[in-house]
């Protein structure tokens, strides 16, 4: 009997061999046409992120940068300085950076969704002139970002930015002209402009989702009786959640890792904007290629990156029944 299920045994692995066997002579071609994108893969995303691993448990500065990746090893010690070593300015401005971009992700991800999808529902509608609207809500997407914080650097001075003119000169909302690159206004200063710049991205997103939707259900509701907010909730916002699921994954990558206006607003790769004004990823580069603290910065990037795979994993476990093809 034994032998019986040894040999039966024998014969599933063979089958499943052989069939395997088939599956790649069939899809060899397929294959060969994936092997130059998995090498440049391997290439350029998991040898450097396995380098930068193994960097994180260096002790690489300025005095052992000659070393590289033979500088002495030191295990969780960058880890231990950029979280608890209460004596390390690492650790205080990596934990006010960490606030920031906490704040700047929440607000910034939310605003862009809530203005993209209201100016989304408005330019789906039927009205003169509403090409010229829709490339016009584009614009801001077109420009690049580092020209953006240059900009809005410009705007937000104290007495030559036009801002200050416009609120306080010209509409005389502001009692006086305040400085908004100083102080706890940094984070607004930054927040606003990243919020220009994504929106368009959020409202095409949204609109293309809006012009899915078969207008036999906004119909099927008329004849219910069902108000302008009932459509929405039950209708719009229901059927919109696949593009709601990309867009705020998009966002919230692409704002945890923000880099460009912040570095370009204050100068200098961020240069020292201060305990309000400073990012992770701004942080970082000051200290790992200003300050040549490799060692603590691979740390202190590793962290991020595993609070980003942290964060992928809650928005797939909250939106994967909305990504399903059905």
């Amino acid at each position: 009997m034994d032998i019986q299920l040894k040999k039966s045994g024998i014969g599933v692995k063979e089958k499943r061999s052989s069939h395997l066997l088939y599956s790649i002579k069939q899809n060899l071609f397929a294959y060969a046409m994936l092997i130059p994108a998995f090498v440049c893969m391997l290439c350029i995303h998991f040898i450097p992120m396995l380098q930068g691993i193994y960097m994180s448990f260096l002790d690489l500065n300025m005095m052992t940068m000659t070393k590289f990746l033979k500088a002495p090893f030191i295990g969780l010690g960058n880890y231990y300085e950029v979280l608890f070593d209460k004596e390390s300015l690492l650790r205080t401005g990596f934990w006010f950076a960490l606030r920031n971009t906490a704040i700047y992700t929440f607000l910034v991800t939310f605003s862009t969704f809530a203005f993209g999808i209201i100016l989304a529902m408005l330019v789906n509608r039927e009205f003169k002139g509403r090409g010229i609207v829709r490339t016009a809500l584009l614009l801001p997407w077109v420009v690049p970002s580092y020209v953006v914080g240059m900009i809005w650097g410009f705007l937000w001075r104290q007495d030559s930015g036009l801002i200050n003119i416009i609120l306080h000169d010209i509409l005389h909302i502001l009692p006086n002209k305040p400085y908004w690159l100083v102080g706890r206004n940094q984070l607004w200063a930054i927040i606003i402009p990243t919020i220009w710049r994504g929106l368009p991205l959020s409202m095409i997103l949204m609109l293309a989702g809006l012009q899915s939707i078969s207008p036999d259900y906004y119909e099927a509701a008329d004849i219910d009786g069902a108000n302008g907010w009932q459509k929405f909730w039950n209708i719009t916002l229901p059927l919109l959640k696949p593009i709601l699921a990309i867009n705020v994954m998009f966002s919230l990558i692409s704002n945890i890792y923000s880099y460009n206006i912040v570095a370009m607003m204050f100068g200098n790769g961020a240069g020292i904007p201060g305990d309000w004004g400073d990012l992770l990823m701004t942080n970082i580069q000051r200290n790992s290629f200003q300050l040549w603290q490799f060692g603590p910065g691979a740390a202190a990037m590793m962290i991020v990156m595993f609070f980003v795979l942290g964060i992928v994993a809650l928005w797939y476990s909250f939106f994967k029944d909305d990504l399903v093809v059905k």
